[in-house]
Order: C-alpha cells, then structure tokens, then sequence
C-alpha cells in the first residue's frame, strides 16, 4: 500500500512538472514566479507606486546584440551544454575552496526554470526543483525556446522584466532597435538589477559594460548564434572567455 501510494505520488509529481512545461513550450507565460512574487511583495508593503512592466516578443523582435550580451555576461556555454556548466561549477567550487567570493555557475537554462517557476533562495529543496525542471526544459525545449523566454522574463529593474521592457523604459525604442552598446548596459546590470541601472550607470556597471562588449567580439559577435541552433549538441566545446570582474 505504501509502495503504491509513493508511486501514485510521483506520478503526480511527473504529470505535474511536465504540463506547465510543455505548455510554455509553445504559449506566451502570462507571469512569471519571480512577477508574482515582486506583486505579493508589494502588496504586503502596501507599495502602491509598484507596477509591472512586462511584455513577451518573440525571438525575432529582439535585437541578437541583446542576446548574444546576456549569453556573454551570463552563460558563455550556453549552445553547447545540456543545461548545467560543469566547468563553471568545479571553478566556483574551487574558488570557495581557496576562500574566494563563491561566484555563480547558474546557466541560462536554470535562471529560466527558476524565475518561470520558483522562488529565490538556496535551499537544497529548491535547488533540487530547480535542477529537475532545468532537465526538462533541456529536454523539451529547443534552446532557441529557452533563450526567448529567458530574453522576456529576467528582471532588469524594479518591476521591469524582459529586454522589450527594459529598451522602452531605459532607452525608449524597442528591443529589436537595441544597440550593441545598449545591450551591453541591460546585460551589466544583471547581477542586482534592483540597485544597478542601465540608464544611470555606475562605474561598476560601466566596467561590467566594457567587459561585456570584450567577451561579445571575442566570442565572434552575432554569428556565435548560429551555433544555437544545429549545434548545441556538437561535442565541440570552445574554451571559456575570461571571467567577469
């Protein structure tokens, strides 16, 4: 009976992970986890001054300068694994190891399933959600598909998710009209976007900036996005550009 019972509830579980996943495969996200989290937030603060700045474009209307930036500020790796960086992983491990500021290794496909479908934090249960939805992103998901909804999810500023978002309220154009500096400054401001700005830059946000654009010519510029689609099961891995600062 137990055994029958622990069987029925993971079946549960399976059918449970995979609607959602299948179903935004092909469909617009509404929200997001992270959105109605920031709404509840609010809400509780009683901040009626809070609001929402969302809008899904598909791939095509986004500018590639503004992809292949995050892809250089944040998952160099990205075409090429199946959604976990192991390299990146083992030199954040060491990094700790030798008392260094442990560095993320999350990968675009985990900062999807996370923000889509999670809550932040570290605990081991949600890392363990996180990485089992990151599985069946890699395995339903085109990485096309991935990148798309990572493009129009991730938080930019207060309220502000998605590259279509952020280019109308920080540089008042659509993401299709993103420049390859613009992006740079959208990219930059991904480790906290809640205290840095693309439109009011630090010096920080500008060195981040500068390093961006480094690693978008050294990766090859847009044409490294090629290699998004026919290769990203290639065995070919090229070697890392330098770390961010």
């Amino acid at each position: 009976m137990l055994l029958r019972a622990l069987l029925l509830l993971a079946l549960a579980f399976l059918l449970l992970s995979l609607a959602p996943v299948l179903l935004l495969r092909w469909c617009e996200p509404p929200t997001s986890a992270f959105m109605l989290r920031a709404r509840i937030d609010a809400w509780l603060a009683h901040d009626t001054a809070y609001h929402t700045h969302y809008e899904f474009v598909p791939l095509e209307r986004i500018s590639s300068n503004a992809a292949l930036a995050v892809i250089a500020s944040e998952d160099q790796q990205f075409p090429f694994h199946a959604g976990f960086d192991l390299q990146s992983i083992r030199a954040a491990v060491r990094a700790s190891e030798h008392g260094k500021r442990l560095r993320g290794a999350s990968t675009i496909s985990q900062q999807v399933a996370k923000n889509l479908f999670l809550w932040p934090g570290r605990s081991m249960a949600r890392k363990a959600l996180e990485a089992w939805l990151t599985v069946l992103l890699e395995t339903l998901w085109p990485k096309e598909r991935i990148l798309e909804v990572y493009l129009n999810i991730v938080e930019l500023g207060r309220g502000i998710y998605g590259v279509e978002a952020a280019s109308e309220v920080f540089f008042h154009r659509p993401a299709a009209r993103l420049t390859r500096e613009q992006a740079a400054l959208l990219a930059a401001v991904l480790p906290n976007p809640h205290r840095m700005h693309p439109d009011r830059p630090s010096a920080y946000v500008l060195e981040r900036h500068d390093w961006i654009l480094g690693q978008m010519r050294q990766l090859g510029g847009s044409a490294y996005l090629e290699t998004i689609e026919g290769e990203s099961k290639a065995t070919h891995r090229p070697a890392h550009a330098s770390h961010s600062p």
